[in-house]
């Protein structure tokens, strides 16, 4: 494996376009996001797993000039003319192709797909001269904990010289609950499962088959389903947890849109 060559991160990407358009729901998230891009080094390619895109098998980007698809609705139009042109790394796609395939995941190159919000919201604000080419990958449609783990333990495998592999999603995502008042009860169980999260994580006494038991069981994670109705946005962490199979380097905990919310970087 050549696990150390390559960062791995997982972010809270916001809602939609807001975190670009300047919302104050945000503002922590873009000054943690620019941050980190200051701290780490810059990557030479990307691998991007975004809770936008899910599929029967494992799809990979493969265009050496990706579109963005603007998928949100409601908007102003600014939110529309978002630009960031980044190239797509055809040779990339075919690694992480091979890895996977090699452990006995299903997947495919896909031509035609673009970059949804999860990818370019994110890379808009770390990495704004858009200089670093990217491939997304698709979750599966079946959203099993497990099988997201060993996705990312295949792509533990990819030789690719400095490669950052980003998970995004948001560590907590009831988008019903983003709209309602907060009282004490739900903000309490919002931060009894974000402290569950941050341990599991981060947690360097747990033992790598107990954290991988939490991740997988994490519906018994205390208030879960409140956190997350559908988990979509919980599984790129797995996918990042199966790159390392360690406790995290860092995590940051930071507001966004009023709800305590969890970066994790490897």
């Amino acid at each position: 494996m050549n696990t150390d060559k390559k960062r791995v991160l997982f972010i809270s990407h916001g809602g939609g376009p807001l975190p670009l358009l300047g919302d104050t729901g945000h503002l922590e998230m873009v000054k943690e996001l620019t941050s980190i891009a200051e701290k780490i080094q810059k990557p030479s390619a990307i691998l991007l797993i975004s809770a936008h895109w899910e599929d029967e098998l494992v799809s990979i980007t493969s265009s050496k000039y990706p579109s963005l698809i603007y998928d949100y609705y409601g908007f102003p139009q600014e939110s529309y003319d978002i630009k960031y042109p980044c190239l797509g790394e055809p040779s990339l796609a075919k690694e992480v192709e091979k890895v996977l395939q090699k452990a006995g995941i299903e997947t495919e190159l896909n031509e035609e797909r673009g970059f949804d919000h999860g990818v370019f919201v994110p890379l808009k604000i770390m990495y704004p001269k858009a200089d670093i080419p990217c491939v997304q990958i698709s979750l599966l449609n079946t959203l099993d904990p497990l099988e997201h783990i060993k996705i990312g333990t295949a792509l533990a495998d990819i030789e690719y010289e400095n490669l950052l592999i980003i998970g995004s999603g948001f560590s907590f995502h009831n988008l019903k609950a983003f709209f309602a008042k907060d009282t004490t009860e739900t903000t309490s169980m919002s931060e009894q499962f974000e402290q569950w999260l941050v341990d599991t994580c981060s947690n360097k006494e747990l033992s790598e088959s107990a954290r991988t038991n939490r991740l997988v069981k994490w519906e018994q994670a205390p208030y879960a389903r409140y956190c997350h109705p559908r988990e979509e946005h919980l599984l790129p962490l797995h996918v990042c947890y199966g790159v390392k199979q360690s406790a995290c380097d860092e995590y940051i905990e930071l507001q966004i849109m009023n709800k305590k919310s969890s970066f994790y970087l490897w």
